[in-house]
C-alpha cells in the first residue's frame, strides 16, 4: 500500500492559509460595521510648523508668501556656480601591477586604500609613488580616478 501524498506539512500550512484569510474577511467587516455606526467621512492631518501631525489647519496668519519667480528649477550649470576647483586627495602607491593594469593607493589622510585602474591614470606611476587623485564611485566601492605623481 503507498502513504498518503498529504504531510503534516502541508496540512498545517493549508490551515495557517485558512484561518489567515479568515482573520482577513472578520477585520474587513468590522471595518464596515465600524463605518455604518460612525459616518463621519475622511478625517484630516496636518503638519504644524514643527513637523508635526495635528488635527487643526495651521493659522493663515502665518501663512508666508514665496515669489514664485525666486524658485530656481533643475540643477545650474558647472559655470554658473563658479569656479570651483575639485580637492584633490594626496597618497602614496602601495600596489601597482603594470601588467595587469592595476593597484591601490593608500590615502595620506586615513589611511584607507582605493583601487586604481590604469584607465584612470594620467601618467605612468610604480610602487612608492606619491600621487594626487579623485575619487568615483565604482561596482564595489570608491575608485582613484585622475592619479598624477606629485
Amino acid at each position: 500500500m503507498a502513504k498518503s501524498q498529504v504531510t503534516f506539512n502541508k496540512i498545517e500550512k493549508e490551515k495557517k492559509r485558512l484561518k489567515k484569510r479568515e482573520d482577513k474577511l472578520k477585520k474587513k467587516e468590522a471595518r464596515k460595521a465600524e463605518a455604518k455606526e460612525n459616518p463621519q467621512g475622511i478625517q484630516f492631518a496636518y503638519v504644524d510648523y514643527n513637523g508635526n501631525l495635528t488635527d487643526t489647519p495651521p493659522d493663515p496668519n502665518l501663512k508666508v508668501k514665496v515669489d514664485a519667480e525666486s524658485i530656481e528649477l533643475g540643477i545650474p550649470k558647472k559655470e554658473d556656480r563658479g569656479e570651483e576647483e575639485p580637492t584633490g586627495k594626496e597618497g602614496k602607491v602601495s600596489f601597482f601591477d603594470t601588467s595587469k593594469g592595476f593597484g591601490f593607493i593608500l590615502d595620506s589622510i586615513n589611511q584607507e586604500k582605493y583601487f586604481v585602474h590604469v584607465s584612470g591614470l594620467l601618467e605612468p606611476i610604480k610602487e612608492n609613488d606619491k600621487v594626487s587623485y579623485e575619487l568615483e564611485r565604482g561596482q564595489k566601492g570608491m575608485n582613484a580616478v585622475r592619479v598624477k605623481k606629485i
